[in-house]
């Protein structure tokens, strides 16, 4: 009573024999070419096993993927948020703190925290001038509309026209347009 190895001992590629050994006797049997074959076209579970983890495995790396863009994308949106560019807003008549805050989709707060100088309540026509936040300034091109602008820098296109005091959906060539931040 012993155990059984098995050992390939083919000379050739294409050659395939398969070696029985004991200990008390050895051998070996040629496999006809139609085994290989059968055994190929017939699936093996252990095969279906693997290709079931290769294909799990692939779908794991492609949603470990989206998630790290959707994480850069967030960070890059944070970043055009908190680094976009400053320009200085005039406050014009018939205009309240809440308003510019809102024209240039920032809240109240966020607005209050850029202009600490400016009370909310004591804006002065033509002379109070508070700074804003915007995401960038969009020079308008040939075949440009407020919809496409709109979609190219992620806001809505009411957002535009409300930061451009626009009642109308229309942008001259040349003309420079307040995107918002989102």
């Amino acid at each position: 009573a012993g155990y059984e190895t098995f050992k390939d001992d083919s000379i050739h590629n294409n050659e395939l024999t398969n070696v029985s050994k004991t200990t008390n006797e050895i051998e070996a049997s040629r496999v006809p070419e139609e085994v290989p074959k059968m055994v190929a076209e017939k699936e093996i579970p252990e095969q279906k096993d693997k290709e079931i983890e290769e294909e799990i495995k692939a779908a794991q790396e492609k949603e470990q993927k989206i998630q790290d863009t959707n994480k850069q994308e967030e960070a890059n949106t944070e970043e055009a948020s908190s680094t976009g560019l400053t320009i200085n807003h005039k406050v014009q008549k018939g205009e309240t703190f809440l308003g510019i805050a809102n024209r240039y989709n920032l809240s109240q707060s966020k607005l209050q925290k850029m202009n600490t100088d400016v009370m909310p309540d004591n804006l002065k026509i033509g002379v109070t001038t508070l700074k804003v936040k915007i995401q960038a300034m969009h020079t308008v091109g040939a075949g440009d509309v407020l919809r496409v602008v709109a979609q190219k820098y992620g806001v809505t296109k009411q957002a535009i026209m409300d930061a451009n005091n626009k009642t109308k959906d229309f942008a001259a060539r040349g003309e420079k347009l307040i995107i918002p931040i989102k």
